[in-house]
């Protein structure tokens, strides 16, 4: 193998966690901050407020983006599966 290979392999992988974690991610920071500008309008300074509606939205998320997520990761396994057996060869 050479560090060529290695390397690009490293940086598809990383680059294929930011993009399925990304709805999620963002999906939290805009709710964190729909939520923060409510708080600081209402002055209700409750830390506790904040983490039921980011964990509902992002559980709502992964419902939404759950079927593109599972096939960009089978895909993501079968082009590295194939990516060994060039390699093996």
């Amino acid at each position: 193998m050479s560090s060529s290979f290695a390397i690009n392999l490293v940086r598809s992988g990383i680059l294929q966690i930011l993009l399925l974690s990304a709805p999620m991610l963002l999906v939290g920071m805009a709710v964190g901050l729909i939520i923060a500008i409510f708080q600081a309008t209402t002055s209700i300074q409750e830390q506790t407020l904040t983490f039921v509606p980011k964990i509902a939205a992002i559980l709502g998320s992964i419902i939404i983006f759950g079927p593109w997520i599972f096939t960009s990761m089978v895909q993501f396994t079968i082009r590295l599966i194939e990516s060994m057996a060039v390699l093996a060869k």
